[in-house]
């Protein structure tokens, strides 16, 4: 004859599947967490490296290339990629250059591995149209640089071109002896290798230390990440 109180205390001791049911999202969460802290505190490292590595190198902080001229600095926030430098002449005619780092990285003997992208602005007194120039700089050799004009047109005013207003003829179009004129009339007010150079140098540290500033931005909110997913591990 069969025990049915025996069968009754066996059958009880079972543990509730439903209960191990329930146990399973937790330990997936814990696992899933300590997977987030492991692969943060791997990103830490690597940014941690790589800050050491550019406070080391300094690439160009111990460099001092080329002269503003007669030209001030007019603009040159941190938030920004570009600079913008004046000048304004006895005669009232007025130049300003605009400069930014192209995005394209270049393999080269000198020191800086990317070209600017140059507008020069000449104002006439007198006159409501800006003659602008479209240029490119880069560097040629150690502590050498020139400007090459890709584009030269009018601008009325202040005012933006549409796309369909005609802005002038394909430079590389233009004789030879035309090209050359232009380039000595922006050499004629400040556009020397004294300034290319200058600029070269100055906006490869201002992309450097905004760079640096970028990687430590983001190591100190890894950190505070970091932090909270320990916490909650714990």
């Amino acid at each position: 004859m069969y025990n049915i109180s025996r069968i009754q205390i066996d059958y009880g001791k079972v543990k509730d599947p439903r209960k191990r049911v329930r146990e399973m999202p937790r330990a997936t969460q814990i696992l899933r967490k300590s997977r987030k802290v492991v692969e943060d505190l791997n990103l830490l490292k690597v940014l941690q490296s790589e800050i050491s590595h550019e406070l080391s190198s300094n690439s160009f902080q111990d460099e001092s290339i080329g002269s503003l001229g007669d030209f001030v600095l007019d603009w040159n926030s941190s938030r920004s990629q570009d600079v913008v430098l004046r000048r304004k002449s006895e005669s009232g005619e007025e130049v300003a250059v605009s400069a930014l780092l192209s995005q394209k990285t270049y393999d080269t003997e000198g020191i800086f591995p990317r070209k600017l992208l140059m507008k020069v602005c000449v104002k006439r007194p007198g006159l409501s149209s800006i003659l602008q120039f479209d240029c490119g700089v880069s560097e040629k050799g150690v502590c050498r640089s020139d400007f090459k004009i890709r584009s030269a047109y009018f601008l009325q005013s202040t005012t933006v071109p549409g796309s369909s207003i005609y802005r002038g003829p394909l430079f590389s179009s233009l004789e030879p002896q035309l090209q050359d004129a232009l380039k000595e009339y922006l050499v004629a007010r400040g556009i020397r290798e004294d300034l290319t150079n200058f600029l070269l140098l100055t906006l490869h540290k201002k992309e450097q230390g905004q760079y640096l500033d970028w990687l430590q931005k983001l190591e100190s909110f890894v950190m505070k990440d970091e932090r909270l997913f320990s916490a909650a591990a714990g």
